[in-house]
Parts: structure tokens; C-alpha cells; sequence
């Protein structure tokens, strides 16, 4: 009884995580103005998202921002979870604790601190891209941080010193040694420095420039005005971003199933 009951609660918790999606996607497919009633099979949706300027240029720009600083909250996140692991206790509990606040901080009070500090303070051009691009950087390096430091947890502490008493320099035992040993949870927070740089709205929208849209702001934009056919094409890209995020799922699983096998497969020979 209670092995059906778990059943029914996770197949129900599944539909209310994916049957909204799903039933957008259907929507993505057809020529409706509305969600509520379909009438025949259309890709204009989709034609329209890759052909029309605006859109392809706010989606160019929003990869591009969210590549750019996700490597620079990738290198900022693992250089201070490694250098965190290596401090003493009360350094390492400190910078464990400040890596908290960020995260838990909510991203209107990010972006609004940031706007303040960087464009009010400081006297930054919104124009140069500079406060925007901080500000998806803070927003992403704490959480390659705390991707990274389980991976460090798992490591054998005592390998970067074996490795400089080998005579390895100090950069040679971090990139030979330390860093390969960590590389799936640099992989992991990379992955998620991408996903909250592409969802994020609060800070893009403090400091983006006037005439700079992300896809969090466009859509927000767009569903407030009255072109149709801009609404309906926002369905096809949402329905894009699902499949491709899907398919990195997939992959990042089957890669670490596949480095799990190598890795049994040579201790079973040792």
C-alpha cells in the first residue's frame, strides 16, 4: 500500500513539474493566438523565432553574457573554494559563511545593490555592459563555489603536497593534480552559472543597458504588450531552451556514468 501510495505521489508530482511545459510545447506547434484553443499544426512559431532580428539578436546577446560570465564566476568560484580548502579552519569557516549570504540573498536585493554600488557610487555607464556583466558574475560565483567544494571534500587533501614534494611547482600540482580531481564539479557549477545567468531578471533588469534585452526581460516586455506574434514565438523558445537543457542533462549523466565505469574498471585491474 504504501509502495503504490509513493508511486502515485511521484507521478503526480511529475505531472505538475512537466505537464505545464509539455502542454506549452504542444501550443509551440500550432497556429493558436491563445492558449485554450488549437486550431491546426503550424511551425510559423518557430520560423518566426530564428528569422525575425530582434529576436535572434536577444538571444545571440543573452548567450553570449551568460558564457562570458559564467567562465568568470567558473574561475572566481574555484579559485576561492580551492583556496578555501587549503586555508586554515577559522578562514575557511569564515569565506564558507560570506559564500552563503549571496546565495540565500534575494536577487532583487542583488541587483538593486549592485545598480546602487557599481552605476550610483561609481558612476558606471549601464551602456558598457561592465554592471551588468558583474552582476551576473556575483550572482553565479557562489553557487560554482558551492559545486565545487564537495568534489575538494572527496579529494585526498594530502595529494597537492605530494605533488610539490615530487617537485611540482605550486601552479603545476593546482593544474596537474588538484584541478582534474575536481573537474566534474567545475564542469557542474559551469553548467549552473549558465542556467542563472540566462534566468536571471532582477539584475539584468537594474543594470542592463536601455537597449539591451535577456530573454528574462524580453519576455517580460513582450507579454505586456500586444504583438501576438512575438507571444507566440516566446512559446518555441522556451520549448527550445527545455529540449537543450534536456539534452545537456542527458549527456553531463551519461558522461559521469561512462567516468564511473573507467574508474571501476581500473581499480578492478589494480
Amino acid at each position: 500500500m504504501r509502495k503504490t501510495i509513493g508511486k502515485l505521489f511521484l507521478i503526480l508530482m511529475l505531472l505538475v513539474i512537466y505537464a505545464p511545459i509539455l502542454i506549452l510545447a504542444v501550443y509551440s506547434f500550432t497556429d493558436s493566438g491563445n492558449i485554450g484553443s488549437i486550431h491546426g499544426f503550424s511551425m510559423q512559431n518557430y520560423v518566426t523565432l530564428f528569422t525575425k532580428g530582434e529576436l535572434r539578436d536577444m538571444i545571440v546577446g543573452t548567450v553570449l553574457l551568460a558564457l562570458v560570465s559564467s567562465l568568470l564566476a567558473t574561475i572566481l568560484g574555484t579559485l576561492g573554494a580551492i583556496g578555501a580548502f587549503y586555508s586554515k579552519k577559522l578562514a575557511k569557516n569564515f569565506i564558507n559563511t560570506a559564500n552563503q549570504i549571496p546565495v540565500v540573498n534575494a536577487d532583487v536585493v542583488t541587483g538593486f545593490s549592485i545598480c546602487v554600488l557599481l552605476i550610483v557610487a561609481f558612476g558606471m555607464n549601464k551602456e558598457s555592459y561592465v554592471p551588468l556583466l558583474i552582476g551576473h558574475v556575483v550572482l553565479s560565483a557562489p553557487f560554482v563555489y558551492l559545486s565545487v567544494v564537495p568534489k575538494l571534500k572527496q579529494m585526498d587533501a594530502s595529494l597537492y603536497e605530494a605533488a610539490m614534494d615530487l617537485g611540482a611547482s605550486p601552479s603545476m600540482a593546482l593544474r596537474k593534480v588538484v584541478i582534474p580531481q575536481i573537474m566534474p564539479g567545475i564542469v557542474s557549477g559551469f553548467a549552473l552559472a549558465i542556467t542563472l545567468s540566462l534566468d536571471d531578471y532582477f539584475i539584468a533588469s537594474y543594470t542592463k543597458p536601455a537597449t539591451f534585452n535577456t530573454i528574462s526581460t524580453y519576455v517580460v516586455n513582450a507579454t505586456k504588450g500586444s504583438q501576438t506574434e512575438i507571444k507566440t514565438a516566446l512559446w518555441a523558445l522556451s520549448t527550445v531552451i527545455f529540449l537543450i537543457v534536456i539534452l545537456a542533462v542527458v549527456v553531463m549523466n551519461v558522461a559521469g556514468r561512462k567516468t564511473t565505469s573507467e574508474k571501476g574498471g581500473v581499480r578492478n585491474e589494480k
